[in-house]
């Protein structure tokens, strides 16, 4: 399906060929679509090859014919998930043309804006795309801080559970999510360096460099705060169970002392005053229940039990 609009009043049109002053927007073209749009533009090969390769990376190239960039950014980010989209734009001298297997949130965001003051030129249609893309990640950070403090309060609350298998399968989104902003802000530089654009242009292309460089950092700073939070399981854990150890050697030493005398009356010596005293049986409870008392009581005293 191919869609058309003028950059200079934003108005929709049934696209039949037009070249000048107008974006282009083909979304899961099919054969006819595609021999179209070649015949109506001078599309180099290699760049319509890396448009309709699947899960091609995020990258941006100078070629004669015009500029290229393609970038990857996720369908949904405040949930999050894995799935992406991709969205790649040829940019001509007096036209632009975008290529996408559906629609992507940055295309809903910037198909309104064309005819407004702000966007009117090929290269200001490229950078709303770029920036609108960069807010994704954006919105990514946000969700994914949302699911970390959810993950805190349960690595504090609750003792029992085990939220390792939580935190890995975050921390590998977050490498998939830093992988994809980082190649779009490679790209987004690539293009600034080589684009036969004007100075705003360029100053535009910087800035949405930076929103690309901004959310790799906050998600590596996300990605830092899950590695501090498994470390801080894992010493809670630690320390769980140096307290378990502790009460059960506490138990043990006041077991210790009891099970001597218990030995000790239940040796077969003949001459043993103990054993025939009338008292030695309550003699021997009093025993057992005085010093496994005492040393409870030290122990409890000292926080160790």
């Amino acid at each position: 399906m191919i869609h058309a609009k003028h950059l200079s009043n934003g108005e929709a049109l049934d696209w039949a060929g037009e070249t000048r002053g107008v974006w282009v927007d083909a979304r899961d073209p099919d054969a006819d679509d595609l021999a179209a749009l070649r015949v109506a533009f001078p599309l180099n090969r290699l760049a319509l090859e890396d448009a309709l390769e699947h899960g091609h990376w995020s990258r941006a190239e100078q070629y004669p014919e015009h500029e290229f960039i393609t970038l990857r950014s996720f369908v949904h980010p405040e949930t999050p998930d894995e799935f992406t989209e991709r969205v790649s734009v040829f940019v001509f001298q007096d036209a632009v043309l975008t290529l996408s297997s559906a629609s992507t949130r940055a295309l809903d965001a910037v198909w309104p804006l064309v005819g407004r003051e702000a966007v009117n030129t090929p290269h200001e249609v490229t950078y709303e795309l770029l920036d609108h893309t960069a807010d994704t990640f954006f919105a990514l950070a946000d969700g994914l801080e949302g699911k970390l403090d959810a993950l805190e309060e349960r690595v504090f609350l609750n003792a029992r559970e085990n939220p390792v298998a939580a935190v890995f399968e975050l921390k590998h989104l977050l490498a998939h999510a830093r992988r994809l902003a980082t190649d779009a802000r490679e790209a987004t530089a690539l293009l600034g360096r080589h684009a036969d654009c004007s100075p705003q242009d360029l100053v535009r292309y910087r800035d949405a460099q930076d929103s690309f460089t901004r959310a790799a950092g906050r998600l590596d700073s996300l990605r830092d705060f899950l590695t501090s939070l498994l470390d801080l399981h894992l010493n809670l854990q630690s320390q769980r169970m140096n307290e378990v150890m502790r009460t059960l050697t506490a138990v043990s030493v006041v077991f210790l002392p009891l099970t001597f005398l218990a030995g000790v009356w239940g040796m077969n010596f003949h001459h043993m005053p103990e054993l025939a005293w009338p008292y030695g049986y309550a003699f021997a409870w009093g025993s057992f229940l005085l010093v496994g008392g005492l040393l409870a009581l030290y122990f409890k005293r000292k926080g160790w039990w």
